[in-house]
C-alpha cells in the first residue's frame, strides 16, 4: 500500500493543496472526474484574499487575462447603488484558473488521474468507475459541491433549495464598457445574480434561484426572460447581448451556510477542504478564497501529522462568524420585500457595501501562506 496522499478532486481546493504537497515532496495522487477543461458554476470573483493565494502558488493573473473590478453596484427593479470595493478584485473563468491550478501541481510533482469518477469512499479506499479500487490511506476530501457516497454532507440547517445557473454574454460594446470595472449584483425575488467581466471582455452572468422560482418560470429561459422582463437595468445589459454557451449550467441542492465541525464518527484519515468543508453564500465573493486556503490548510495539517479533528475544529473556529454573516445577510436577501429598501440605503450610505464586502472576507489567519 502507497503511503502517497490521495486527493479526491482537483478543483481549487484539490488543486492548491497538490501544489502545497507536491513541494513539500509527498508527490501525492490526484482524482479528477472532468477529463479536460470544463467550466464550472460560479460567479468567478477573485477576492484580494483569493489573489494572495493564486499569487503564492505561482498563477500570474495578468498572464491568465483575468479582468479587474473597483466597484459593486446594487440593483433591484430601477434602482441602483453603487460603491467602491474595499480591494482590486480579479475576474477569471474556473476553466481557465483550474487548468493553471492543476499545471502547477504537475509541475510541482503531483501525479493526477483525469476522467475518473469515484463512486464512494470506504475503509482508506476508494471505489471507481467500473468497479476500480485504489488504496487512500491519506485522504484530502475536496469534491466540491460533488458529494461521494460515504462522506456526504449533511445538509441539516442550510438553505439547500436554491438551484445555480451561470451563462457567458457577449455583451454590446457600450453595455461592455459600462460593466467594466463592476461587479454587479441584481436582487430578484427568489433569488439574486451577479454579473461581471472575466477574460476577454466576456460577461459572466451567474445567479442562484429557488426551486419554486425556477419551477414558476419553467426552466433556464423562463427565468432569465423574466429576470431581463422586471429589471430594466439588466434588461440594457443583455438585451442586444449574445448567450454564448449551447445552455447554461446548472447545480442544484447546494447546501449554503455548512460549515463541518468534528463529529465522533469522523474517520481519522480524512481531512476535508473546501465546500466539502464549508459553504459560503455565494454573493460574499469569498467562495474560491476559502477553498484554496482550507485546501493548503489541510495539506499543511497533513505534512504536519495533526489528525482530522484538530485540523476540521481549528478551520470551523476561524471561519464560522464569517460563514454566520453571511448565511444571515442571504436570508435577509431572501425576503422580497427588502429589497427595495437595502438599495435605498446602500445608496444613501455608500460605505454599506463596502463594509459588507470587507466583513464577508476570509480572515487573514486563515491564509496559510
Amino acid at each position: 500500500m502507497s503511503d502517497a496522499p490521495v486527493i479526491l478532486g482537483g478543483g481549487p481546493a484539490g488543486a492548491s493543496a497538490a501544489i502545497r504537497l507536491a513541494r513539500a515532496g509527498l508527490s501525492p495522487l490526484v482524482i479528477e472526474r472532468d477529463a479536460g477543461p470544463r467550466h464550472k458554476v460560479c460567479g468567478e470573483f477573485l477576492s484580494i484574499e483569493a489573489q494572495a493565494v493564486l499569487a503564492h502558488l505561482g498563477l500570474d493573473l495578468d498572464a491568465l487575462g483575468a479582468s479587474r473590478m473597483t466597484r459593486v453596484r446594487l440593483v433591484h427593479g430601477r434602482r441602483v447603488a453603487e460603491s467602491a470595493l474595499p480591494f482590486i478584485a480579479r475576474g477569471l473563468t474556473r476553466r481557465t484558473m483550474d487548468e493553471a491550478l492543476l499545471a502547477a501541481a504537475v509541475a510541482a510533482g503531483a501525479r493526477i488521474e483525469r476522467g475518473v469518477a469515484v463512486r464512494s469512499v470506504g475503509d482508506r479506499r476508494l471505489t471507481l468507475d467500473g468497479g476500480r479500487e485504489i488504496d487512500a490511506p491519506r485522504l484530502l476530501l475536496a469534491s466540491g459541491k460533488h458529494d461521494v457516497r460515504g462522506v456526504r454532507r449533511d445538509p441539516a440547517g442550510t438553505m439547500a433549495d436554491l438551484v445555480g445557473f451561470k451563462a457567458y454574454w457577449r455583451l454590446p460594446p457600450a453595455e461592455t464598457a459600462a460593466l467594466d470595472g463592476h461587479i454587479e449584483i441584481v436582487l430578484f425575488d427568489g433569488g439574486y445574480a451577479g454579473l461581471q467581466l472575466v477574460e476577454d471582455g466576456i460577461a459572466n452572468l451567474c445567479l442562484l434561484a429557488t426551486q419554486a422560482r425556477l419551477a414558476a418560470a419553467g426552466g433556464w429561459e423562463g427565468l432569465r426572460d423574466g429576470l431581463v422582463a422586471e429589471c430594466p437595468h439588466l434588461a440594457r445589459r443583455l438585451g442586444d447581448g449574445r448567450e454564448l454557451l449551447d445552455r447554461a449550467l446548472a447545480i442544484s441542492n447546494v447546501p449554503y451556510g455548512y460549515l463541518h465541525r468534528p463529529r465522533a464518527e469522523d474517520p481519522d484519515w480524512i481531512w476535508r477542504a473546501g465546500d466539502q468543508l464549508a459553504v459560503i453564500p455565494s454573493f460574499s465573493g469569498d467562495g474560491m478564497s476559502i477553498a484554496m486556503a482550507t485546501g493548503l490548510a489541510a495539506a499543511d495539517a497533513l505534512i504536519a501529522g495533526t489528525g482530522p479533528a484538530a485540523h476540521h475544529a481549528a478551520r470551523a473556529a476561524e471561519l464560522a462568524p464569517q460563514l454566520a454573516l453571511a448565511d444571515r445577510l442571504h436570508r435577509l436577501s431572501r425576503i422580497a420585500p427588502l429589497h427595495g429598501p437595502a438599495v435605498a440605503v446602500a445608496r444613501a450610505v455608500p460605505g454599506v457595501l463596502r463594509a459588507v464586502a470587507r466583513a464577508t472576507r476570509v480572515p487573514e489567519a486563515a491564509l496559510p501562506l
